[in-house]
């Protein structure tokens, strides 16, 4: 059997389906029913004359056969794929799907307001916005579920292609209900404070130990939560602190409701990177709307309103 024999849309269904690990994931992406996703992978399999996917507790796992096709195809959905974008850059006007993910930090920080720009001047382009942790949206852009995932720099090297936004400060934020802080805090000071940190599956809890390891400081938080948004509400209506970046506490900084104290010794900053596949290139929407989202995050600035130290 030779390509020519095969219909281009069976070709698309089959990446997107081993792309995504589900028929039910790879249906709504291609905005099709889940049966005519599923003909149209039978029909590729009787021509090709082999399975290409078996159905497992963990969903459609490919064949050596699947992995093989996918192998083959790809550069043929993507090469297709760059030929359309170009021709819709000539009439300078964006379409198509953007799948973008991002750690809460962000989301909770400036998705709202990059969306409320983008999205009036692009009206043809379909947004899909995911939040998560770093390691699983990682995970996600190489499956190639998602084109590009705005993460906590991590840890471990990437195979993945790795472009840093932005650096920003992480805070020590307290609530109304916490002593005061001294001015000029130290990393070390955080060991007798009552602390509340994300579990380690969290990427902002791997920066925070990275400080800790490096300053010899032992922290053992009294409380570990993931969700963001519950620990500003511990945070805001008791005495337990805690370290989050300038992100997602500048909207309660500037309403009073949180106060934040950056570190003097040493400072302490985290790193900012959107993560690709270098085999994928991002589409011209997917680039427009990441360029919305670092000039946003760019221009939160520095300043603690209220609050802090006011240190560099």
């Amino acid at each position: 059997m030779t390509l020519a024999t095969m219909e281009f849309r069976q070709i698309q269904y089959f990446i997107s389906l081993y792309e995504d690990g589900s028929v039910t994931r790879a249906a709504h992406r291609l905005h099709i029913v889940q049966s005519a996703l599923s003909m149209q992978i039978a029909k590729l399999e009787a021509e090709v004359g082999q399975r290409l996917f078996v159905r497992t507790s963990q969903g459609m796992q490919p064949t050596p056969e699947g992995r093989r096709l996918y192998r083959l195809f790809l550069p043929v959905v993507t090469g297709f794929q760059r030929a359309r974008e170009q021709v819709v850059e000539a009439t300078g006007e964006l379409s198509g799907e953007v799948r973008f993910g991002m750690i809460a930090t962000i989301a909770q920080g400036v998705l709202v307001d990059a969306l409320l720009e983008f999205s009036p001047a692009h009206p043809k382009v379909d947004l899909s916005m995911t939040d998560g942790f770093s390691g699983d949206l990682i995970d996600a852009v190489a499956l190639g579920q998602l084109d590009v995932a705005v993460i906590n720099k991590p840890r471990r090297a990437l195979t993945l292609k790795s472009e840093t936004i932005v650096e920003e400060d992480l805070l020590l934020v307290t609530g109304p209900a916490h002593a005061d802080v001294p001015p000029s805090m130290k990393f070390s000071g955080l060991a007798a404070l009552k602390l509340v940190f994300p579990t380690r599956r969290h990427g902002l809890r791997g920066v925070i130990e990275s400080f800790a390891e490096a300053e010899g400081v032992n922290l053992s938080p009294s409380l570990e939560i993931d969700s963001i948004s519950a620990i500003l509400k511990l945070v805001r209506e008791s005495d337990f602190c805690t370290l989050l970046p300038h992100v997602a506490v500048r909207g309660q900084i500037e309403r009073s409701e949180l106060k934040g104290h950056r570190f003097v010794s040493p400072r302490l900053r985290r790193q900012i990177v959107a993560v690709t596949d270098p085999r994928r290139p991002l589409n011209p929407a997917a680039a427009a709307f990441l360029s919305v989202l670092r000039r946003r995050l760019v221009g939160l600035g520095p300043v603690l309103p209220h609050g802090g130290d006011g240190q560099p």
